[in-house]
C-alpha cells in the first residue's frame, strides 16, 4: 500500500509524508479470493486489516442462529480493530464477497506508531463509537421483529377471536350498533307491537340481554388484555437486554482503552529511557554521597 492509497482511509487521511511513510513500511499486503474467510469468532487477532480494493463483510450468529450481517466494508474501510487493540479472541467473522487486497498492521507496530500521533487514536475511538452504535441498532430491530413473530406465532383461534371482540367493543362501532338496537327494540316493544309485544314495558328480555353480553364481553376483554400484558413484558425484558449488552460493550470499551493507554506509556517510557546518555541515566558519584 503506497502512501495515496493509505491517506483513502479516513483513519490515516491526517497524517504527514514522514508519518504515513512510517506507517506504510509497517503494513504487509495480503490477497484473498472471494468467499475466503479471513477470520472467525473466536479465532485470535493481534492485528487489524486495511482495505485496498474489494469488499468484506462482516457478521456473527444472532442468538435464534440466524446470521446478522454487521457490515459490508469497501476499499477506504477497516476492520479488526478490537481484537487488535486487546488481544483477546476475535467477536466476528471476516468474508470476503470478491478479490480483495488488504494490508494488515499488528498490534505492536500499531502501538509503537500511535504513541506518536494522538489523532489516529481519536479517529480510531470515533469509528467503534459509530460501528457500536449501528450494531445496536441492528440487535434492537431484529429484537423487536422476534417479539412481533413470536407473539404470533403463538396466538390461537380463541385468541384472535378474543382480540377482534375486543377491539369492536372498545369502539364508536359498538356503541352506536348498540343504541341502534336498543332504539329499534323498544320502538318496536311500544309502537308497533302494542297489542301483543314481545317485551312489554320494563324491557325485561332487553335487560336480560344487556346482561348476558355485559358478563361475556368483560372476561373476553380481560383475556385480551392479558395477553398484551404478557407481550408487554417480553418486549420489557429483551429491551432490558439490549440495554445491559449496550453496558458491557461500553465497559469493555473503556477497558480497551485504559490497555491502549497503558501500553502507550510504556512504550514511551521504554524509549525516553533508552535514549538518555548513559551519564544522564546514572545517578552522579556526589548525589549519592
Amino acid at each position: 500500500m503506497n502512501i495515496e492509497t493509505l491517506r483513502t482511509v479516513p483513519l490515516f487521511e491526517s497524517l504527514t509524508e514522514r508519518e504515513a511513510t512510517a506507517l506504510c513500511a509497517m503494513l504487509r499486503t495480503l490477497d484473498c479470493q472471494p468467499q475466503h474467510v479471513l477470520f472467525r469468532a473466536g479465532d485470535a487477532g493481534d492485528s487489524m486489516y486495511l482495505i485496498e480494493s474489494g469488499k468484506i463483510c462482516i457478521s456473527m450468529n444472532s442468538a435464534d442462529g440466524h446470521e446478522l450481517t454487521i457490515a459490508e466494508l469497501s476499499a477506504g474501510d477497516f476492520f479488526g480493530e478490537m481484537a487488535m487493540l486487546d488481544g483477546k479472541p476475535r467477536s466476528a467473522r471476516a468474508t470476503a464477497l470478491e478479490p480483495s487486497r488488504l494490508a494488515t498492521l499488528s498490534r505492536e507496530h500499531f502501538l509503537s506508531f500511535v504513541q506518536g500521533n494522538a489523532q489516529v487514536a481519536t479517529e480510531m475511538l470515533s469509528a467503534l463509537a459509530h460501528r457500536l452504535r449501528r450494531t445496536d441498532e441492528l440487535l434492537q430491530n431484529r429484537i423487536t421483529r422476534n417479539v412481533n413473530e413470536e407473539e404470533a406465532a403463538q396466538l390461537t383461534f380463541a385468541d384472535k377471536a378474543a382480540d377482534v371482540i375486543a377491539e369492536f367493543g372498545g369502539s364508536w362501532k359498538f356503541i352506536i350498533v348498540s343504541l341502534g338496537i336498543l332504539v329499534v327494540w323498544v320502538i318496536t316493544n311500544t309502537l308497533l307491537l302494542t297489542r301483543t309485544p314481545f317485551d312489554p314495558f320494563p324491557f325485561i328480555l332487553l335487560n336480560l340481554a344487556l346482561n348476558v353480553i355485559t358478563a361475556l364481553q368483560a372476561p373476553i376483554i380481560m383475556m385480551s388484555q392479558n395477553r398484551q400484558s404478557h407481550k408487554d413484558r417480553l418486549r420489557a425484558d429483551l429491551d432490558y437486554a439490549v440495554n445491559l449488552k449496550n453496558e458491557l460493550a461500553l465497559n469493555e470499551i473503556l477497558q480497551r482503552l485504559h490497555v491502549l493507554e497503558r501500553d502507550c506509556l510504556r512504550l514511551t517510557g521504554e524509549r525516553v529511557v533508552r535514549g538518555r546518555p548513559e551519564s544522564e541515566s546514572r545517578p552522579s558519584a556526589q548525589s549519592t554521597r
